[in-house]
């Protein structure tokens, strides 16, 4: 306990200030004293006798959408960095979704859904895994990493993209999707919303998502080192959060034009195409993860799962 207030008096500035940059005048982070001292710094610990100076830890780090991932693993970040001194870069895997362009072709290709960015098939494999091949290399080199604008639904030009120019010690890869397993074929028949069962009849879009990660995105997810899972009670606590989330950017937008925000309707129906996985996440992820936070109906963390080696 000692070794943690030590830590905690180090980084509560950072931390409150980064938290601070987060809340809106109606929605306020509680309990940040426990939230540090009871569960994020032991998990920071955790992750440092994980890591070694030969090659970067690779920390998937997975929740459903609003679940507060991004916040998480960031101040996560500033922990690591500020009281451990390890370099830590981190990065979503949204980040890595293709083109509209190439979405456009898949669209037309394989099935007009894949249009929308979200499900796997719709990021460029390839690239990240080049980019861990490239992160994890003795002879390290500069890497240049795309930054994805949602605003515009697609790639920021490249002057906006992320230089890592030194070799991290940890590698925070974050997304809604990081860590998921496929289903069987059998569940995949049966449709879960009104989205699957009118546009997706036939099953050509789940079965191709599906394959996605029986294959691409297996190969990738092999490559993290630890998986941490923020858990949500169920689904419909997502939607509600994913609600709330649009509205604080909806607060804080300036420079983007509003009208680029969702309202509930296209909420709902964006989040239709996340539903299938984030349940089958909801299943599977505590029986692998290597740490499950799981989370109240009020957005905090309740308890920490760490999984025994």
């Amino acid at each position: 306990m000692k070794k943690i207030n030590i830590c905690f008096d180090k980084v509560k500035k950072d931390c409150f200030k980064f938290i601070k940059s987060q809340e809106t005048s109606t929605e306020k982070f509680n309990n940040k004293n426990r939230m540090l001292k009871a569960f994020l710094i032991p998990m920071c610990f955790w992750i440092l006798k994980k890591t070694n100076n030969k090659k970067p830890y690779f920390v998937g780090f997975a929740g459903g959408q609003g679940t507060g991932k991004t916040t998480i693993s960031s101040i996560v970040k500033i922990i690591l960095e500020k009281y451990f001194k390890l370099k830590v870069f981190k990065i979503s895997i949204d980040d890595f979704y293709k083109t509209r362009k190439e979405r456009e072709a898949l669209s037309k290709k394989v099935h007009p859904m894949l249009m929308t960015r979200g499900v796997p098939g719709t990021h460029d494999v390839q690239m990240m895994l080049n980019f861990f091949k490239k992160a994890k290399s003795n002879n390290f080199k500069k890497i240049e990493l795309p930054d994805f604008n949602k605003a515009i639904d697609d790639r920021s030009p490249k002057k906006y993209w992320y230089n890592l120019k030194e070799k991290p010690d940890v590698v925070i890869f974050e997304g809604w999707c990081v860590g998921a397993k496929a289903e069987s074929n059998k569940t995949l028949k049966k449709s879960i919303n009104s989205l699957e069962k009118t546009n997706d009849q036939k099953l050509l879009w789940r079965k191709y998502v599906n394959q996605q990660l029986k294959t691409n995105y297996k190969k990738l997810y092999s490559q993290l080192n630890c998986m941490i899972y923020l858990k949500a009670k169920n689904f419909e606590l997502l939607q509600k959060w994913r609600l709330k989330q649009e509205h604080k950017l909806w607060l804080n937008k300036k420079r983007v034009s509003r009208n680029k925000i969702m309202n509930k309707g296209d909420v709902i129906n964006f989040m239709q195409t996340y539903q299938r996985i984030t349940e089958n996440m909801f299943k599977k992820m505590p029986k692998y993860a290597s740490i499950v936070l799981n989370l109240n109906s009020n957005h905090q963390i309740k308890s920490a799962v760490y999984k025994r080696k």
